[in-house]
C-alpha cells in the first residue's frame, strides 16, 4: 500500500502581480517554501486568507502547518503603536492565522512558525511585540535583503532541550536574520529559548512539548536552498511529525 505523504498548508500573503488583465491581488507563497516541504516529503498547499471561522475545517484536512513569513501584524492586535517603517499590514490575514494558532494548540498540530509567523504565533497566544529594533534597540543586523538571504549572517545561541535545539541537534546555529519587529513580552505557555547577541529573542519554545511547535525568527527556506543543515532539519522535523500524525489518525 503505498503511504500518502503528510498535508502541510503554508499560508500566504497578498501581493499586486502584473497579469494579462492587469495589475491584480494574488495569494503567493514563495517556491522556496514549497520546495522545502517537498524535499523532505511532505505534499504543499497554500492557504488563503479566509474567514477566522473556517479555522477548524481547515486543520482537520491538513497534517502540519507552516505560518510564513510576510508583512508586520496590525499593532492594534497587541497593544501596539503604529511605526514609519512598519509595511503590509493586512487585518484580514492576521485574524486568519490567529485563529489558526489558536485551532493548532488545541489540536496539537504540527507548527514551523517562520519570521513573522513566530510573531503570529506570540501575539495569537497574548504576546506582544517591538515595533521597530532599529529604533528601539539600535540594532540593525537582522535586516538583510537582496541576494544574501541564502546566506547566514548572525549567530542564535539555542536553550538546550527546546524543540528547536533537538531538531537541529546544535545550542548555536548562524542564520539570516530578516525582520524589523521582535518578541516583546512572551505568550504565556511559552518561553524565550534562543538569542542574537543584542538579545533579541529569535526563538520561542512551548511550555508543553506534546505540542510539537517549531518557532524561529530566520528563515530556514532560505537557508534551505544551500542545503544549510540545520533549515532542512527544521522542515525534516515538521514533516515527520505530520506524518506521526497520520499514524495516529
Amino acid at each position: 500500500m503505498r503511504v500518502m505523504n503528510p498535508i502541510i498548508g503554508i499560508t500566504s500573503r497578498q501581493p499586486v502581480i502584473k497579469t494579462s488583465g492587469g495589475d491584480l491581488e494574488a495569494h503567493v507563497v514563495n517556491k522556496v517554501y514549497t520546495d522545502a516541504v517537498i524535499r523532505n516529503g511532505g505534499t504543499p498547499i497554500t492557504l488563503p486568507p479566509v474567514a477566522p471561522s473556517e479555522a477548524t475545517r481547515i486543520i482537520d484536512r491538513i497534517d502540519g502547518l507552516v505560518l510564513s513569513g510576510g508583512g508586520d501584524i496590525d499593532p492594534a492586535s497587541y497593544g501596539g503603536k503604529l511605526h514609519d517603517d512598519m509595511y503590509a499590514i493586512d487585518p484580514r490575514r492576521d485574524e486568519f492565522e490567529f485563529a489558526l494558532v489558536r485551532e493548532a494548540q488545541r489540536r496539537k498540530l504540527p507548527v514551523l512558525a517562520i519570521c513573522r509567523g513566530l510573531q503570529v504565533l506570540n501575539v495569537a497566544l497574548g504576546g506582544s511585540l517591538i515595533e521597530d529594533i532599529p529604533s528601539e534597540i539600535g540594532s540593525t543586523d537582522h535586516s538583510i535583503r537582496g541576494p544574501e538571504v541564502v546566506n547566514c549572517h548572525q549567530t542564535v545561541t539555542i536553550e538546550p532541550g527546546s524543540l528547536v535545539a533537538s531538531a537541529i541537534g546544535e545550542a548555536e546555529v548562524c542564520v539570516n536574520s530578516i525582520h524589523h519587529q521582535a518578541v516583546r513580552k512572551v505568550a504565556p505557555g511559552f518561553r524565550a529559548a534562543g538569542w542574537t547577541s543584542d538579545g533579541v529573542i529569535e526563538v520561542l519554545d512551548p511550555e508543553d512539548h506534546s505540542w510539537p511547535i517549531l518557532a524561529v525568527q530566520w528563515h530556514p527556506e532560505y537557508l534551505a536552498v544551500e542545503n544549510d543543515a540545520a533549515s532542512l532539519a527544521l522542515f525534516s522535523s515538521l514533516v515527520e511529525a505530520a506524518r506521526r500524525k497520520t499514524r495516529v489518525s
